[in-house]
């Protein structure tokens, strides 16, 4: 087992960067200090969590500890995932909400199998790709706030029809916590925080573009942004999750919501209407699997999600031996971007709404088609571009994520987003939640799979991901942060199977994220794409790694906040005794908890 490739994390882990650590930023003194030992694990990491009955791990301690109320008192890990979905859409607005779309897998132990539930919304009915265009005034671009890109929410209409299939407390005990926490505040989180001062500032410089901010700034930002301690409520979103918990689904999308939604985006010149939400209805999807090495097996949502995007990678991956080399050498890194690259340019290609433009998934998972790529990557050079593969067939048909598993051995892996930061910058009058702006992510090219069309559900970032080991149920897990979540779950699969890191570990390691390539919101041609882009790497990579793949051709930028990198959820089971291990990670204010 080789992980030499972590000497400077200690100083990534304080927001150090290894080149200048005397740089701390004018408000704060130099530490010129490092981690602490530890007596078991490495120094740059700590303890997974260990527990036999439940657990619970998401991005914010008090979502972790209601997950885990929820069990306690008899709810399943459904229930759960819930609850700490709708404390997250609180707690991490800079994430998720009720204005946002969802997707999760789901083990269930009593049939032995993998669901898939795609809680996406479309784009609206009434208005015509002519329309759409039309209101864009020119720009060969759709803007990422205001109404342009809001599509209809999905994540409560995916609440309810996963409690529909496996819940079994009412909506009322499940949602209660977050609607207390509402009412009566709760304390912001450091790197929430964080996020919230960004965000209020990206939205001060889009005002034009919003259009109707005042909403969103009595929601969040009366006093500016809410900072790290000082107590945030939201009597709004309490009063929306309190009829959800009485009236269910029709309550969002056939009641009151509903009308106060549609009257909001016909005052401000939106697209949304009552219509749109009505029509809505998540989709239960069958998850795809592909057989990495030693019996592991990577499992991913179906477009209009990018999950396939990590099973390609790893059907790449698979035909070199990794652990050969140092987890942080050169060549490792090398090949998982080159991997990255070659599966973008399909991604980029033919990843859509399925129910209008299916892609050849067959053919893009296939064992064949992964050794076919692998051999376009030069081992010692990065290639300058690649292209989208051609099917052999006759004819061609800013993020939360969290899981929980229970007693019984149901295991949620779910993730949820308003896409771009917070999202749009509108709140519908009194409603306490912020619209999604996934619509930035339509092609502007009507050739497109993923072309603009009404009734059509965009291409999604968000994945929720599961592992199984021998056929059986091993991990549930998933990172944040749009075009880093499929690399992401790849470098922790990594990680743990061919490098052998505990959970915890798996997580804290130094990540890179390759931006750039072929986009799905291109034109066919790709036209301006920037071919080789930019990889970049965390302070834990070693300067001279950095250097070696700088000699190979690739554009490295070293990065230090840990902002582009994800944040990192997981939760292991023992096939022989169902004891349960928790890991969340340094760059997210998480925690994993079990009992």
């Amino acid at each position: 087992m080789r992980i030499l490739f972590l000497s400077t994390l200690a100083l990534a882990a304080i927001g150090l960067s290894p080149a200048n650590a005397q740089e701390t930023g004018a408000d704060k003194p130099a530490l010129e200090i490092g981690a602490g030992g530890r007596p078991a694990g490495e120094a740059w990491s700590r303890s997974p969590v260990y527990a036999q009955h439940g657990m619970a791990a998401t991005a914010h301690p008090l979502a972790s500890q209601i997950a885990i109320d929820i069990l306690k008192k008899g709810g399943t890990a459904v229930d759960a995932a819930i609850a700490a979905n709708a404390a997250l859409g609180l707690m991490e607005p800079t994430g998720n909400g009720m204005g946002g779309d969802l997707f999760a897998i789901i083990w269930d132990p009593k049939t032995q199998k993998l669901y898939g539930l795609n809680g996406s919304g479309k784009s609206p009915m009434g208005t015509s790709y002519r329309q759409f265009i039309k209101q864009l005034k020119g720009s060969k671009t759709i803007p990422p706030f205001g109404p342009m890109p809001v599509t209809v929410p999905g994540t409560v209409d995916a609440w309810l029809e996963m409690h529909g299939r496996f819940g079994k407390l009412s909506m009322a005990d499940i949602l209660a916590p977050t609607i207390a926490y509402a009412r009566d505040g709760h304390p912001v989180a450091p790197v929430i925080g964080y996020y919230l001062e960004s965000n209020l500032a990206r939205f001060e410089q889009s005002l034009d573009m919003i259009g109707s901010f005042d909403n969103a700034r009595n929601t969040y930002f009366k006093d500016g942004a809410p900072k790290a301690g000082e107590i945030f409520k939201n009597p709004d979103l309490a009063n929306t999750l309190s009829k959800i918990a009485v009236g269910g689904r029709d309550a969002f999308y056939k009641g009151d919501i509903a009308e106060t939604i549609h009257a909001y985006f016909k005052r401000i010149g939106g697209n949304l209407r009552y219509e749109d939400l009505a029509a809505h209805t998540s989709k239960w999807v069958e998850p795809g699997c592909v057989d990495y090495r030693k019996g592991y097996e990577l499992c991913e949502l179906p477009p209009n999600s990018q999950g396939f995007a990590a099973l390609q990678m790893a059907n790449i991956l698979k035909n070199v031996d990794l652990a050969q080399w140092p987890r942080g050498s050169a060549e490792v890194l090398h090949y998982i971007t080159e991997a990255k690259r070659l599966a973008f340019e399909d991604v980029a290609r033919f990843y859509a709404d399925p129910d209008i433009s299916p892609a050849p998934l067959d053919w893009l998972l296939s064992n064949a088609y992964g050794k076919e790529r692998f051999a376009l990557i030069n081992p010692a050079k990065a290639s300058p571009g690649f292209g989208p593969g051609e099917p052999k067939l006759e004819g061609e048909g800013d993020t939360t994520y969290f899981t929980v598993a229970d007693k019984d051995g149901m295991m949620v892996s779910l993730i949820q987003s308003n896409y771009r930061g917070m999202g749009s910058g509108l709140v519908a009058d009194g409603l306490g939640f912020m619209f999604q702006d996934r619509g930035e992510l339509y092609s502007l090219d009507a050739k497109h799979p993923n072309a603009y069309a009404p009734g059509k559900r965009p291409f999604q970032t968000i994945i929720p991901a599961f592992m199984k080991k021998d056929g059986k149920p091993f991990m549930s897990f998933g990172l944040m942060g749009g075009g880093m979540q499929p690399q992401g779950h790849v470098q922790v699969m990594i990680n743990l199977v061919d490098y052998g890191m505990n959970l915890q570990e798996a997580g804290d390691a130094a990540r890179i994220n390759h931006d750039g390539g072929r986009q799905p919101t291109d034109d066919l041609a790709g036209t301006g794409a920037d071919l080789l882009g930019i990889l970049n790497v965390e302070p834990g990579i070693s300067t001279e790694t950095i250097e070696r793949l700088k000699a190979m051709g690739h554009n490295v930028e070293v990065v230090s906040n840990g902002a582009m990198f994800g944040g990192y959820q997981a939760i292991t089971r023992d096939a022989e005794t169902g004891v349960y291990t928790g890991a969340t990670e340094m760059r997210k204010d998480g925690q994993a908890i079990g009992y």
